[in-house]
């Protein structure tokens, strides 16, 4: 689809902050995240809702591999994993990192966008892509 902006990102058309990449699914650090280590994972194909994605099973077997390593890379026992998919066309799974400082045990507040530095999301990214290496 040529004005989604996760096909864009799929295609190297618009950049993104990597954090892990296989034949069938990607992912990578939302722009906007509501905390540090917030990631998307989406499928390379493009699909509306994530109950369209015909290897649903295989898209959540990597949600939950992304998960764990957010949750080991970031030092936090709860990863939420949140599937809207109103605010971009493109079947998505946010997974978000939750922290004691962030109201953790709460429900988490989707417009409180932390501002992160381009420097540190690449720190992050790096230290989550160079996990699944291991």
């Amino acid at each position: 689809m040529k004005d989604c902006i996760f096909c864009k990102i799929i295609n190297g058309a618009s950049p993104s902050y990597k954090v892990y990449e296989d034949d069938n699914f990607l992912a990578f650090l939302d722009i906007r995240p509501l905390n540090p280590g917030h990631t998307l994972v989406i499928p390379k194909e493009h699909y509306r809702w994530v109950w369209d994605v015909p290897n649903i099973g295989n898209y959540y077997e990597v949600v939950a591999k992304i998960a764990n390593i957010i949750k080991k890379t970031m030092g936090t026992d709860f990863v939420l994993s949140f599937v809207s998919g109103e605010e971009v066309p493109h079947a998505h799974v946010w997974l978000i990192p939750r922290f004691e400082n962030d109201g953790h045990g709460e429900s988490i507040k989707t417009d409180n966008i932390k501002k992160i530095e381009p420097e540190e999301m690449v720190k992050i990214a790096e230290k989550l892509f160079n996990e699944f290496k291991k």
